[in-house]
């Protein structure tokens, strides 16, 4: 045994069992957790280390533990659990499919209102890319008090409502207007597939928890995975309407499109209604409180927020519940990769949103493609999303089992960002190739591989930060999903504003290519800082009360 097992035995052997709570100790790691069996035994000890539940084949320790019992989520069978997550993977598309609907649209729209495509960007695409971000912030909020389920119902209810709003609009400011609001409420599913698992009241203080749907449903071994199916759906998202729409504005009033988003919002409201579930298990609590009432009346009252009322005597106040997300964010390691995350997805949301200037604009600053073309080339995009879920199913799972052997066993959520060194070149590759294609007027072909080289660098870039921060923040995934969401669109709403102009008049390859220098400098600033501090950043402090502490093992 090496002398470092040694010095882990002799710590564990000064604890006692009682000291340890299984049920919540994946929380306490932030984010450093012993999934070898083998490894499990000398840092906890055979007493402890033979309590532990582990995978079917009995290779990797489950985290969360699950508890006895069928009302956990973790003891779901596995088609259960698939459809869930194929319901929330749907909800996730609509607010960005709803925006992108805008971008087949847009000169239909100009039409329509006698005014340029730049202006409806302006007006309408860019400030509904606005409110995606803060409309996250706030539906955290009711998460933490009234659960997941009401907020993810009520929030896609009100975005249908809106949307109809801006089917019918009769003029520019009235069609604003709704369109910003649709995207205000309808951004729910991308940051409350998290589920607030509360603390015991008491006199001393309310301790915010919160979890991802992934993390609830799936034991961490499988959340990188589960994480890319749920990622993919809100980044192929802005591209499908584009795509599917653009064939149907060219041949019909540009009404019709925004009819057919109605349509798809109305088939996942349904979804939500008849199938989804509350996956809400307070694992932590001892004892764990019971449902409040069961059978249909506990499904309904579910749903529209009643059961929620009911437990908020377990969960977190008003104001905790505000001020987490601003207790978070300061954190360094925090900041740093939302600012990084920030810039590189807001550059791609840019070239989603201008690209259909580029391709239907005359020359020199386009193409002058047709609708129908345009509308075609989106499939590119979209395919480039789906190659990137299916590298990063199994790089992710590679990097994760490496980090594992190398660590004896333990794995440290800063590995997780080894994704971004693949990532970069590609962006780099993808952004200068679309900005000579632009500048140069190249073949289709070149823009066809340079947008899809780019949008395959967001997609693993995005996941390894999306599971890099949930690991580091197993308490507050919630926290963690609304605050990227907000840093993409803060980072995107605007490039809309600067990019044709700049491209107009600079060419489009100086364009692409400082921001894809941008992107790199921000890179070689973050990401090796935080592989080489992460670990002293994560348990230094807990991010959300001084007096909770972190339990780390040395």
């Amino acid at each position: 045994m090496s002398s470092g097992s040694v010095e882990k035995q002799e710590h564990v052997e000064t604890l006692n069992v009682s000291e340890i709570d299984l049920s919540s100790f994946h929380e306490k790691q932030a984010g450093r957790l012993v999934i070898d069996p083998e490894e499990a035994k000398i840092e906890f000890g055979e007493a402890i280390a033979s309590k532990l539940k582990l995978s079917a084949d009995g290779t990797k320790v489950l985290w969360p533990q699950p508890h006895d019992t069928e009302l956990d989520p973790q003891n779901w069978s596995d088609r259960r659990k698939g459809f869930i997550l194929f319901i929330v993977t749907l909800a996730a598309i609509v607010p960005d499919f709803d925006s992108g609907i805008g971008i087949a649209a847009i000169f239909a729209l100009a039409r329509e209102y006698d005014t340029t495509p730049g202006v409806i960007n302006n007006l309408t695409s860019n400030w509904s890319i606005f409110q995606l971000g803060w409309g996250g912030l706030l539906a955290i909020v009711f998460v933490k008090r009234f659960g997941r389920l009401p907020v993810l119902f009520w929030s896609q209810v009100l975005a249908l409502g809106f949307l109809i709003g801006a089917t019918f609009a009769p003029n520019l400011n009235t069609f604003t207007a709704m369109r910003c609001l649709t995207a205000f409420f309808g951004t729910a599913p991308q940051v409350t597939v998290c589920v607030p698992i509360s603390a015991w009241p008491s006199t001393e203080a309310y301790i915010t928890k919160g979890l991802y749907i992934v993390t609830d449903l799936y034991p961490f071994h499988l959340q990188a995975r589960k994480l890319n199916i749920w990622t993919m759906g809100f980044i192929v998202s802005p591209f499908l309407s584009p795509f599917a729409f653009g064939f149907l504005v060219a041949r019909q009033n540009w009404r019709w499109s925004y009819g057919a988003g109605c349509m798809y919002s109305a088939v996942v409201v349904a979804l939500i209604v008849f199938f989804m579930e509350e996956t809400l298990y307070d694992r932590t609590l001892k004892p764990v409180p019971p449902r409040p009432t069961t059978g249909l009346r506990y499904r309904i009252e579910t749903l529209v927020g009643i059961t929620g009322i009911k437990m908020t005597k377990y969960r977190t106040k008003w104001v905790p519940a505000i001020m987490s997300q601003f207790q978070v964010i300061w954190r360094p390691h925090v900041l740093s990769i939302l600012i990084f995350e920030g810039v590189l997805f807001g550059f791609g949301i840019g070239i989603n949103v201008t690209n259909a200037v580029f391709l239907g604009e005359e020359p020199p600053v386009g193409y002058a493609f047709s609708s129908t073309i345009i509308s075609g080339l989106y499939a590119t995009p979209i395919v480039s999303v789906f190659i990137g879920e299916l590298f990063g199913r199994y790089m992710n799972d590679w990097i994760m089992n490496v980090s594992i052997r190398r660590n004896n066993g333990v794995f440290e959520a800063e590995s997780r960002l080894w994704a971004c060194y693949i990532a970069i070149p590609l962006y780099i590759c993808g952004f200068l190739v679309l900005g000579a294609s632009f500048q140069k007027h190249l073949s289709v072909g070149a823009v066809i591989m340079g947008w899809g080289i780019a949008e395959l660098a967001i997609m693993i870039n995005t996941v390894a930060v999306y599971a890099y921060l949930n690991d580091c923040f197993p308490k507050h995934q919630g926290e963690v999903s609304s605050l990227i969401n907000l840093a993409r669109t803060l980072g995107g709403f605007a490039v809309a504003y600067f990019q044709v102009p700049w491209a107009a008049k600079h060419g489009a390859l100086q364009t692409f290519g400082v921001e894809a220098a941008i992107v790199s400098g921000l890179f070689l600033l973050v990401v090796p800082w935080l592989q080489l501090k992460g670990n002293v950043l994560r348990v230094s402090i807990d991010p959300l009360s001084s007096q909770s502490f972190v339990f780390v093992l040395t």
